[in-house]
C-alpha cells in the first residue's frame, strides 16, 4: 500500500474547500492510498496555511515519518518559497520520498532536487485541486499519475496526451454541469521531438527562487519546462523577459510550455506562444507548447530532472533515469 502525506506550504486550501478535500480523500481511498495528514490539516492563517516556521514544521513532519512514501501538496498558493530555508533536506536525502505538487510546489520541488537529489520530485497532481476534481478527468490524471509513480528505478515509462482537456473554472466544490471535452493536440515550432533533461515549472513560482540555490543549474542540452495560470498578457510578458534576462534560454536545448489555463490575452488576441516568440527575437530554440503538465485537467505528471522524450507529433513523453 502507498502512503501519501500531504501538506498545505500556502493556500489553507484544506479550511477553504472541505468539500472537494473530502472528495479528493474519498478517491484515493478507493484506489488504495492511504493518507497522512498534514498538521495544518482544516487549519487557516488569512492567505496562508500557517505561519513560515508552522508550514515547514507540517512539511519536516512529514519528511521525518518513515511510513510516507509520497509528500503531496494540496494545492498551490504563493509563498511557498518562505519555509525553503527550514526543511530538513539532509534527513530527506539520506531517507529519500516521492515529492509531488504543482503550481507554487514548484518552489518545494526545486528545492528538494537541488538539496536532496536521492528523491523523486513529480511536477504533478496536488491532492484538493487534482484529485477533488470530477470523472472523467480525475480518472485520466489518476492514471498517468500511477503509471509514474509505479515506474521503478531504472525504468523507462512513456505517458500519451490526454485525448482532451478543459480549463473551466467550475465544478470546484459541487457539481454544476459536464466540463467541455475540447480536442487535444501538442504543438511545435523548430522541432516536433525534443529530448534531454527536463527541469523547470511554474514560471511565476520560479521567479521567487530564480536566483537562490534552490534553483537548479542550467546546462547545454537540457529542455526547460514552463507553465503558468490565470496570468494575463502583460505578466506573462514579463515573466518570459525575466527569465530570458537571466540566461535560460541561451542554455537550454529547448523549450516545453504547457497550456495556460484561464489566460487573459487583454485584447490583444495573442496567445501565451506569441508573446513567448516576441521575447525571444528570432533566437533559434525548439519549441513544444500546449503540453499537459499544468493548470489544465486532465494533467499529466512530470518527473522534474528525468531524461525526457517529448514528441509533439505523436502525443507522447518518456521518461528515464528519475
Amino acid at each position: 500500500m502507498i502512503t501519501i502525506g500531504f501538506c498545505s506550504t500556502s493556500t489553507p486550501i484544506t479550511a477553504i474547500s472541505p468539500k472537494r478535500f473530502e472528495r479528493a480523500k474519498a478517491f484515493l481511498k478507493t484506489k488504495g492510498i492511504r493518507l497522512v495528514a498534514g498538521s495544518l490539516s482544516g487549519k487557516r492563517d488569512y492567505y496562508r496555511s500557517g505561519s513560515i516556521l508552522d508550514r515547514a514544521i507540517e512539511v519536516n513532519q512529514l519528511i521525518h515519518n518513515d511510513e510516507v512514501d509520497i509528500i503531496m501538496a494540496t494545492i498551490g498558493g504563493t509563498n511557498t518559497n518562505a519555509v525553503l530555508p527550514y526543511l530538513d533536506y539532509e534527513y530527506l536525502n539520506e531517507h529519500p520520498k516521492t515529492v509531488v505538487g504543482y503550481s507554487d510546489a514548484t518552489a518545494l520541488l526545486l528545492a528538494v532536487r537541488t538539496q536532496a537529489p536521492n528523491c523523486r520530485t513529480l511536477y504533478g497532481p496536488a491532492l484538493v485541486a487534482s484529485f477533488g476534481e470530477w470523472p472523467p478527468f480525475v480518472d485520466e490524471t489518476w492514471t498517468d499519475f500511477e503509471k509514474i509513480i509505479r515506474t521503478r528505478p531504472g525504468e523507462t515509462v512513456t505517458v500519451k496526451a490526454p485525448g482532451y482537456w478543459d480549463d473551466e473554472a467550475i465544478n470546484w466544490n459541487d457539481f454544476e454541469r459536464p466540463k467541455k471535452q475540447h480536442p487535444n493536440q501538442w504543438r511545435s515550432i523548430g522541432e516536433t521531438r525534443l529530448s534531454g533533461r527536463l527541469i523547470g515549472g511554474n514560471l511565476n513560482t520560479i521567479y521567487g527562487i530564480l536566483a537562490s540555490k534552490y534553483f537548479p543549474k542550467l546546462v547545454s542540452g537540457d529542455l526547460l519546462f514552463i507553465e503558468d495560470a490565470e496570468k494575463d498578457a502583460a505578466t506573462v510578458e514579463k515573466n518570459f523577459a525575466m527569465i530570458r534576462d537571466a540566461g535560460a534560454f541561451d542554455k537550454v536545448r529547448g523549450v516545453i510550455l504547457g497550456k495556460h489555463a484561464l489566460f487573459d490575452d487583454l485584447g490583444t488576441q495573442r496567445r501565451p506562444i506569441d508573446i513567448l516568440l516576441e521575447v525571444l527575437n528570432n533566437q533559434r530554440l525548439p519549441i513544444i507548447y500546449d503540453y499537459d503538465s499544468c493548470h489544465t485537467t486532465p494533467m499529466m505528471t512530470t518527473p522534474l530532472g528525468a531524461q525526457a522524450v517529448i514528441d509533439a507529433e505523436e502525443g507522447t513523453a518518456t521518461f528515464s533515469d528519475f
